[in-house]
């Protein structure tokens, strides 16, 4: 029997990475994890979490304004940008200081080093040379910005990596994007006080969400101040003295202090050694895994987003707990992909689970559309304009609820709660003879008893 140094090694210390690893050495395997920058990944170092803490900076101008409808006065109030980076980095060192210690307190060796492998069994430790030996291994080094190096002048240009890290607030910026990490960037400088483009090729921002959800959120943002050129891309981006000059395909030349990419991500594949150990990986560098997350080499698994499956911090988490029923409870366990909730936090925020109007459309003969847009309680004495759009679509043959989407202050929230719903395959009787909460927003999802319209055959009537 082939002894190894590790019945487990993993590469890579964000959320996926760490769960297995953590978990694993809980049950008493020996375990050794891998991080060549800062245990957390993407989401604690930069990404969900910092976004997160940013959004709720950026709300509170609205707040303050919104405080007088309701008799408060506001005095003069200002904002302190390095007080904002140094807060937020103070509490990132406190999460990445508890996922060390939750995975140490396992028994889990921690490795501050780059690892690339050797061979299926075989692991480099880049920082001492040194090679070890693992049973299995599990890949989890995630995802980077996409650097769009065809784009001339790319190099002048930021990541949503670099943002968090700015050492002056702009007065000005250019985001080239139209996805969730564009749309939340946009809404969060705008709120800071910058004057925010955001340039998007496509025709409509958010394009694998509901359209009446992509809709309202556009014109929310422009309402805003935010100006939004759709169809457009960008040429070049030059130095012009101390600041950029970002030539377009259409609408000529803006001149900007910070140009931000945010096209997408591409899976951290390079220079891990994936060759030497067979690992296969496709046309966009992600490595290849069937149901239950094993690549074509038996022994070698990888999970979150260097698989490229789905891009969520939860997702990653799951597919690690399933690897630990798979590999170690004799429990063959597939990741669960179907129906996952999902949010925007743009201002006002969507929440979403399930299939959009036109997907349902496709999907099934007869949808039954419910839809209700109104003023939210809280906008009528702040005098605020922005309204609220909730949306159910439902099976017409069977009453399953297959797709709820909103847009409007807590829309995350509603929608982690919605994913339950649709996930335990609630009909829309179960929504009808559900008790209101009065008065909340919410209360619209279970007092919507007529269609808006329906679509049969994917035609609206």
């Amino acid at each position: 029997m082939t002894s190894y140094d590790y019945d487990l090694f993993v590469i890579g210390g964000g959320s996926g990475g760490v769960r297995s690893a953590r978990v694993a050495a809980s049950l008493g395997k020996k375990v050794a994890i891998a991080e060549e920058y800062r245990y957390g990944g993407t989401c604690v170092i930069r990404g969900c979490v910092p976004k997160k803490l940013f959004v709720y900076a950026s709300q509170y101008h609205e707040h303050f304004e919104d405080a007088a409808g309701y008799g408060w006065t506001v005095g003069e109030s200002s904002f302190d940008w390095k007080k904002l980076i140094a807060a937020k980095d103070a509490e990132i060192t406190r999460l990445e200081g508890l996922y060390k210690k939750g995975l140490s307190g396992a028994n889990a060796e921690i490795l501050e080093t780059r690892a690339e492998l050797v061979d299926a069994h075989t692991v480099r430790l880049v920082n001492s040379g040194k090679t070890v030996t693992a049973k299995t291994i599990v890949i989890a080094t995630g995802g980077r910005p996409n650097p769009h190096e065809a784009l001339p002048g790319s190099e002048l240009c930021i990541s949503s990596n670099e943002a968090f890290h700015l050492e002056e607030l702009p007065k000005s910026i250019v985001i080239v994007g139209g996805g969730y990490i564009a749309v939340e960037f946009a809404n969060i400088f705008h709120g800071l006080g910058v004057e925010t483009t955001l340039v998007y090729r496509g025709a409509e921002i958010l394009s694998r969400f509901d359209h009446d959800m992509r809709r309202g959120l556009h014109e929310a943002m422009v309402a805003k101040g935010i100006r939004i050129l759709c169809h457009e891309m960008l040429k070049k981006v030059s130095k012009d003295g101390a600041r950029l000059e970002v030539e377009t395909l259409n609408s000529g030349a803006l001149t900007t202090d910070v140009v931000l990419l945010a096209i997408g991500r591409v899976p951290n594949t390079e220079g891990l050694g994936l060759e030497a150990a067979g690992v296969a990986t496709d046309a966009r560098g992600a490595i290849v895994v069937d149901d239950y997350s094993r690549t074509n080499v038996p022994n070698i698994y990888a999970l979150g987003d260097v698989t490229d499956r789905v891009q969520l911090t939860p997702v990653a988490i799951h597919e690690a707990m399933c690897f630990i029923e798979t590999e170690y409870k004799n429990n063959p366990t597939k990741p669960d992909h179907d129906t996952i909730a999902t949010a925007v936090f743009s201002q006002p925020e969507i929440g979403t689970v399930g299939l959009t109007e036109e997907e349902a459309g496709k999907r099934y003969k007869d949808v039954e559309v419910y839809r209700a847009q109104f003023r939210p309680l809280k906008a009528t004495l702040s005098g605020r304009t922005e309204k609220m759009i909730m949306k159910l679509l439902v099976d017409g043959a069977s009453r399953k609820v297959i797709g709820a989407h909103i847009l409007g202050h807590d829309a995350g929230e509603m929608a982690q709660l919605l994913g339950i719903t649709l996930k335990a395959g609630c009909t829309k009787d179960d929504f009808d003879r559900t008790m209101a909460v009065h008065p909340t927003a919410a209360e619209e999802l279970v007092t919507t008893y007529a269609p808006s319209y329906r679509l049969r055959d994917g035609v609206r009537v």
